[in-house]
C-alpha cells in the first residue's frame, strides 16, 4: 500500500501547534489551544510544482516543495524544490523560489564522484517587487548543491558544495564557508559517504548536527555552534561499477567501498563557532587502547557548550559514550557497553534535562535466562563532582524501542516498548523519581491499534499517536494529562471504504516452539481459505540480524497481493537472531550467519507444505541457503540483489556479524554459498539483479553463477542493466513485478500437477 493511499503524521510540532499535510493535501499548523487551523500553503501549490515533500521553515514562514521528479545522471531521483513563502497561503502572487535536487533520505545513491548532483538559487516576487538571492558563492557557481536544509531557528539554512559547508544566518545573508578541505568522492565534510549512509551503518541522511540552542535566555553568542564530521575516504579501496548503456563504449562509475578487512574511511568530529572569526575545535574521544578503529554512531547536543557522541570499536562489541566540551574538544565518559558478540542499536540518541545533569539512554541490561533487553538508564551527574549515578528506569524481558520524551515539571520519561507483546508498540510513562511506577498511555484505547509511535509538543501538554496496526493506521492527537482526545487528525477513510470492497487476506499469528524459545509465525490465508483444500505455501524471508518480520503493524503489499490473486498461503516468521526477543536469540547467528536461520526456517517449513520462497539482499542469502539445503521441501526460490560471499560486502556488516576475515577466514568460508553449488540442481531458481547496483554489486552474482555452472546446476538470471540498488524506473519496477508474479505462478502449477499425481498414487496404492 503506498504512502498515499495511507497517511501518517511524521511533520512535527512547533509550541502548541501541529504541522501535517492533511488529506486534501494543504500543509496546515493546527493550534491545540484555540482549535483552529491554518493553511500554510495549499494542495494547488503540490499540483503546481507536482511536489512530492516539503519542508516547513521555524518560523514557518518559508516551505521548501520538492518536485519535478526524474532520474539523472548522478542520482536515481533529482528533486526541484520551491520555497512558498507565508503570503502565498492567500494564494496571492508572492512566492519565493527554491529550486535544488535532493535525493531523497530513504533511496539515495552514490554517484560517480561520491556526491549528489545539486543546483540551487533562492528567488522572490511580489507582484512588480523582485529579489534575488543567489546562493551559489563566487568560487563555486557552477558547482552542484550536494545538501540543502533549514537549521532548528528562523530562516537558517546548510548548504553543501564540494563536499565543504556553508552558512546563512537567513535567505538574505551573505553565504559563509565554515570548511574547505573538501574533495568530491574523497574528503567529505557534513556528509556521509558509502559506509555511514549508503550502507546504512550509523547515520543517515547527513553528517553535522545543528548547534543552536533552543534555550531564548541564553545569549545569541552562545547559541551559533555547528557540529558536523569530516570523513577522509583516501585510504579506502575503489569500486568500479560498469555502465553499459548510453554510450559507444561501456564506462564505469568509482566511488570508495571498504568491503571485510579492507581500510575504513577515517572519521573527525569537529565544532566551529558560527559567531565573529570562524574558531574550529576537533572532539577528541578518551583514550582507550581497545577503541583502536572507530566509527562515530551518534552525534547530539546537550548543552550549549555539550556534545554526546557515541564512539564504537571497528569490531563492533565496545562503544562508549561521551560528553565533549565544545570550547576545548575534551571528551568526558559517561557510559561504556561491552559485548562478547556485537553491541546492537548504537545509532540511538540519548535525552537530556535542560540543565544536561540528567541523561537518559537506553542500554541491554541482563534480565535472567533470555539474555540481555533494551531499557532506560538515567544518569546523574552532580556539579561540581567527577562522579555520576547510574539507575535503571525499566526492566524486564522486553524492549524500550525508543525514548520518546522527559517532562521536567512531572519528572516522567515516556517511550515506546514491547512489554505488551514482542509483535506490538505502545505508548509508556515512567516516574523518573521513587519507585519508577510505569503506566501505559495507549494500550486500552482500540483492539485494532496494537502498533504505535507517537510525539509530544514541545510543552509536553499534548501527544501525537499515530497508530500503525494490526487495523487502518489512523493518527489522532491527545491531552497528555488525561489521555482525552483533542482531535483526530488522519482515519483514512478512503482506505477504510476501499478495504471493505476487497477480499482481504486473513491475518493469524501463532507462536511455535524451538528447542527453549517460543518464535512468531504470521500466516496470511486467502479469504476463502478451506482447511481441507491444498494451497501452495509463500515463505517470504527478509530482514538482517536484530531485524523484526513478525510485527502487528497494518500491511498491504506485493504478497497480500499474491495471496488474493493466486490463492497462495504466505508465512513471515522471526527466528534465531532476530530482534526483540533478548540478546541470546539475537547474538546465536555471531561468526554463524544463516546456520540457525536455515535451521529455523526449515522447521517452519515442515508445519505445512511450502514450495516457494521470496527475499532480498541478506534474505536472498538466507533463501539459498533454504533452497539448497539437503532436507528442504523448497521447490522455488527467488532472490533479488542477494549477498553470496560475505567477503565482498560492506566492511561495518560482515565485521559485526563474522568477524575480521584475517586471519581466521572460516566463518566467511562456512557462509560462502559457493560451497552449497551443487545442490542446486534439481530446483527452480530466479537470481535477479541490477548491474549498477552499488550496495550488493553485481560481482556477488557473477561469482556465484560461475561456481553453479561449474557444478551444471539449474538457475535463471534475470538483470537489469544500469539500475542501482533502489529501482526507480516505472516500467523497470512493473517488469519486475511481473517477472516475479509470472515465476511463482509458474511454480504455483507445478505444484498443483504434483500433488494431484500425489493423490492419484494413493488412489491407486488404495483401490
Amino acid at each position: 500500500m503506498s504512502s498515499e493511499e495511507t497517511r501518517g503524521v511524521t511533520d512535527g510540532w512547533r509550541s502548541y501547534e501541529l504541522l501535517y499535510r492533511t488529506r486534501e493535501g494543504d500543509v496546515v499548523r493546527f493550534n491545540m489551544e484555540t482549535n483552529e487551523s491554518t493553511i500554510l500553503v495549499t494542495n494547488r501549490k503540490f499540483e503546481m510544482y507536482k511536489a512530492s515533500k516539503y519542508e516547513v521553515s521555524p518560523d514557518m514562514k518559508l516551505v521548501l516543495l520538492a518536485y519535478n521528479v526524474q532520474p539523472g545522471r548522478h542520482t536515481p531521483l533529482l528533486l526541484h524544490c520551491a520555497a512558498v513563502t507565508e503570503r502565498d497561503r492567500a494564494d496571492t502572487d508572492a512566492y519565493a523560489q527554491i529550486k535544488y535536487t535532493l535525493s531523497p533520505s530513504d533511496e539515495r545513491e552514490i554517484d560517480e564522484d561520491g556526491g549528489w548532483s545539486l543546483s540551487l538559487s533562492v528567488t522572490s516576487f511580489l507582484h512588480f517587487h523582485r529579489e534575488t538571492w543567489i546562493l551559489n558563492p563566487p568560487e563555486v557557481r557552477n558547482a552542484h548543491l550536494q545538501f540543502a536544509g533549514w537549521g532548528p531557528r528562523g530562516q537558517q539554512l546548510i548548504f553543501i558544495f564540494e563536499n565543504n559547508i556553508y552558512y546563512r544566518a537567513t535567505v538574505e545573508n551573505r553565504s559563509i564557508r565554515l570548511v574547505s578541505t573538501g574533495k568530491e568522492g574523497v574528503i567529505f565534510n557534513g556528509l556521509s559517504d558509502w559506509l555511514y549512509e549508503g550502507g546504512r551503518a550509523f547515520a543517515g541522511d547527513r553528517f553535522y548536527a545543528f548547534g543552536i540552542p533552543l534555550d531564548e535566555e541564553l545569549p545569541e553568542v552562545l547559541r551559533k555552534r555547528l557540529a558536523y564530521a569530516t570523513i577522509n575516504d583516501t585510504l579506502v579501496p575503489r569500486m568500479d561499477i560498469p555502465m553499459f548503456t548510453g554510450s559507444l563504449y561501456p564506462t564505469a562509475r568509482q566511488y570508495h567501498y571498504p568491503k571485510a578487512g579492507e581500510e575504513n574511511p577515517v572519521i573527525s568530529l569537529y565544532v566551529v563557532n558560527l559567531n565573529g572569526p570562524l574558531h574550529t575545535i576537533e572532539m577528541r574521544r578518551p583514550e582507550d587502547q581497545r577503541i583502536g578503529e572507530f566509527y562515530v554512531t551518534m552525534v547530539k547536543w546537550a548543552t550549549s557548550t555539550k556534545l554526546a557522541v557515541n564512539w564504537l570499536n571497528r569490531a563492533q562489541n565496545i562503544s562508549i559514550l561521551t560528553l565533549c566540551v565544545a570550547t576545548t574538544g575534551v571528551c568526558t565518559k559517561k557510559h561504556e557497553d561491552e559485548s562478547e558478540a556485537w553491541l546492537h542499536r548504537q545509532n540511538e540518541e540519548p535525552l537530556f534535562s535542560s540543565d544536561g545533569l540528567r541523561l537518559f539512554f537506553t542500554r541491554a541490561i541482563p534480565q535472567g535466562g533470555r539474555g540481555k533487553f533494551f531499557h532506560i538508564s538515567m544518569s546523574i551527574s552532580q556539579p561540581n563532582s567527577s562522579t555520576d549515578t547510574l539507575q535503571s528506569i525499566t526492566s524486564g524481558d522486553w524492549d524500550v524501542t525508543r525514548v520518546l520524551a522527559y517532562d521536567e515539571d512531572s519528572q516522567l520519561i515516556y517511550f515506546l516498548s514491547t512489554e505488551d507483546d514482542p509483535k506490538r508498540r505502545h505508548l509508556y510513562s515512567a516516574d523518573t523519581v521513587g519507585t519508577f511506577n510505569r503506566r501505559c498511555l495507549s494500550c486500552d484505547f482500540t483492539d485494532s491499534c496494537g502498533y504505535v509511535s507517537g510525539s509530544f509538543s514541545p510543552s509536553m501538554d499534548y501527544f501525537l499517536l499515530n497508530c500503525k496496526g494490526p487495523g487502518v493506521p489512523y493518527a489522532a492527537v491527545y491531552s497528555t494529562h488525561d489521555r482525552q482526545k483533542v482531535c483526530d487528525i488522519e482515519l483514512n477513510l478512503n482506505l477504510r471504504r476501499k478495504l471493505d470492497t476487497l477480499q482481504m487476506p486473513k491475518v493469524e499469528h501463532r507462536e511455535i516452539n524451538i528447542e527453549d524459545y517460543s518464535l512468531s509465525v504470521q500466516i496470511m490465508k486467502p479469504a476463502g481459505f478451506i482447511d481441507t483444500s491444498h494451497y501452495p505455501l509463500l515463505l517470504l524471508v527478509d530482514g538482517t540480524p536484530g531485524g523484526q518480520s513478525v510485527s502487528e503493524q497494518f500491511d498491504i503489499d506485493w504478497a497480500s497481493v499474491l495471496v488474493s490473486s493466486f490463492e497462495v498461503v504466505a508465512v513471515r516468521f522471526d527466528g534465531r537472531g532476530s530482534g526483540f526477543q533478548g540478546t541470546n536469540l539475537l547474538h546465536k547467528v555471531q561468526r554463524r550467519l544463516g546456520m540457525f536461520e536455515e535451521k529455523d526456517q526449515l522447521d517452519i517449513l515442515r508445519f505445512g507444505m511450502c514450495h516457494e520462497t521470496l527475499s532480498q539482499v541478506y534474505g536472498g542469502y538466507i533463501t539459498s541457503l533454504l533452497l539448497s539445503s539437503e532436507d528442504s521441501m523448497l521447490k522455488c526460490a527467488a532472490v533479488l540483489s542477494p549477498i553470496t560471499d560475505f567477503t565482498l560486502y560492506a566492511s561495518a556488516f560482515s565485521e559485526r556479524y563474522l568477524g575480521p576475515p584475517k586471519p581466521d577466514r572460516r566463518a566467511y568460508e562456512m557462509a560462502n554459498l559457493a560451497y552449497r553449488a551443487s545442490q542446486f540442481i534439481d530446483k527452480k531458481f530466479l537470481i535477479i539483479h541490477p548491474t549498477a547496483d552499488e550496495k550488493v554489486h553485481f560481482q556477488h552474482t557473477a561469482k556465484f553463477i560461475s561456481r553453479l555452472i561449474s557444478e551444471r546446476a539449474n538457475y535463471t538470471l534475470q538483470i537489469y542493466p544500469d539500475e542501482g540498488h533502489f529501482i526507480h524506473n516505472d516500467a523497470t519496477r512493473q517488469h519486475l513485478s511481473q517477472s516475479l508474479v509470472n515465476f511463482f505462478e509458474e511454480c504455483f502449477r507445478l505444484s498443483d500437477f504434483e500433488f494431484e499425481e500425489v493423490l492419484e498414487e494413493e488412489s491407486e496404492e488404495e483401490g
